[in-house]
């Protein structure tokens, strides 16, 4: 898996990192440590984004350098954090960018254990890890490429972007194995910690909104789903700001009884976003039910659907994933 990875990559020597359409600290943090690395290494690189970077991630330095224009003179694509088609729609979307993935090697660096749903040729580097930086770190350790301090810096972002500070259920003795390596290599948490809480810091505005998102929570299933509806008006609103599914998802998972939180954005064109966050390992069989993927205490779907109806089917499939976990734990 990473032999071919490293050939296509020693193969080329302009690569243009891609990131799906809703970044976040692993996929940014991932992307700028492959440039850090790869242009130790003597390439070209450029960083690839459809969407502006939310100003609540900022914090990550180098996050200027992502851009909206695709370079199409490039000879290799890496695709960070998403195996699905369906994340990637803008991207596709975007002029030029579909056939140039389908006439040039893609190279696709993930954690997720989902299936991938990818329209075009591509080579996958996957490991079943808390985040996509360490399946970065993994490579490199393999071939002995470089890791500077900056790049050691983005990945350790990365990591405790994805799993909350190292908190999350999926995390392992070699997540924090892969942290302390990082900070041997000169990544300094505190400080990381230290800018993040600076970009986090939310206006007056963004907390009324915060009590207003709060007080739209709905609950089904007898109190174990959580559900908040975001509106287009919202988004346009306040996304700028802060993230609205952020601001109050960690809040439902906390809420007593609740197993399953989910905010789903509804947008002009008829499209349906849903982000899942789990105390139990149900959420990526749930998004999985709508074509998405993840992690199963993390994950995410899109969909083409009428509000209403996505509601009835994410009860559906969250009764049916409660279940079956009941069921699982009752045969061990």
């Amino acid at each position: 898996m990473f032999d071919t990875a490293k050939t296509l990559i020693e193969s080329a020597q302009k690569i243009i990192v891609i990131q799906a359409e809703n970044p976040d600290g692993d996929s940014i943090g991932t992307s700028l440590a492959i440039e850090e690395i790869l242009c130790d290494l003597g390439k070209t690189v450029r960083l690839y984004c459809p969407v502006e970077i939310p100003k609540y991630l900022r914090y990550i330095q180098g996050w200027d350098r992502i851009t909206a224009d695709f370079d199409t003179s490039a000879d290799l694509a890496i695709i960070v954090d998403t195996t699905a088609d369906v994340l990637l729609s803008k991207v596709l979307e975007t002029r030029g960018v579909r056939s140039f993935l389908e006439s040039h090697p893609v190279l696709v660096l993930d954690h997720h254990t989902t299936a991938p749903t990818l329209s075009f040729d591509h080579t996958l580097v996957t490991e079943d890890e808390p985040a996509s930086s360490v399946v970065l770190y993994h490579m490199a350790d393999t071939f002995d490429w470089s890791i500077n301090q900056q790049a050691a810096e983005n990945m350790l972002i990365a990591l405790m972007s994805d799993t909350l500070g190292l908190t999350t259920q999926n995390v392992t003795p070699e997540s924090f194995f892969v942290a302390g390596k990082l900070t041997e290599l000169g990544a300094s948490n505190s400080k990381i910690e230290e800018r993040r809480r600076e970009f986090m810091k939310k206006s007056p505005e963004i907390l009324a909104y915060k009590g207003e998102l709060i007080g739209r929570i709905e609950y089904f299933l007898n109190g174990k789903l959580a559900l908040v509806h975001i509106p287009w008006e919202d988004i346009q609103a306040y996304s700028d700001q802060y993230n609205p599914s952020v601001l109050v998802l960690d809040e439902m998972r906390l809420v007593e009884g609740v197993e399953l939180g989910v905010a789903i954005k509804t947008y002009p064109d008829g499209k349906i976003t849903g982000k899942l966050r789990g105390n139990l390992p149900i959420a990526e069989q749930v998004a999985g039910y709508f074509g998405g993927g993840g992690h199963v205490y993390a994950a995410g779907f899109r969909a083409y659907e009428q509000y209403d109806t996505i509601v009835k089917e994410l009860i559906t499939a969250t009764d049916k994933a409660l279940t079956d976990h009941e069921a699982t734990q009752h045969a061990h």
